[in-house]
């Protein structure tokens, strides 16, 4: 059974930091591409970061800077570091994983909530 557990949401103040984890189980993880989503109210859900099998890192112009992804294989997770929050992070972030291998496939996690509020 394929799980994505995501932690490490928070309420935190602007300008603070949080790092969120997706603790992953039943795939091979270091075949599987990685990513962080959010989707704030009333909104569609966007992808915030990207880490592929070989660690190259892509970012959404909005965090940029600010955020940062990595994987630890050894671990079987994906981490998002996110620092100088702005209200406008506020979301709820998924953890994404998905593998092209006879066909696309990919799972998602429950979301876990940042709220960016003083």
């Amino acid at each position: 059974q394929v799980q994505l557990v995501e932690s490490g949401g928070d309420l935190v103040q602007p300008g603070g930091s949080l790092r969120l984890s997706c603790a992953t189980s039943g795939i091979i993880f270091s075949s599987y591409g990685l990513h962080w989503y959010r989707q704030a109210p009333g909104k569609r859900r966007e992808l915030v970061a990207a880490i592929t099998v070989g660690g190259s890192t892509n970012y959404d112009d909005s965090v940029k800077g600010r955020f940062t992804i990595s994987r630890d294989n050894a671990k079987n997770k994906v981490y998002m570091q996110m620092n100088s929050l702005k209200p406008e992070d506020t979301a709820v972030y998924y953890c994404h994983a998905a593998v092209y291998r006879g066909g696309y496939t990919d799972y998602w996690g429950q979301g876990t909530q940042v709220t960016v509020s003083s």
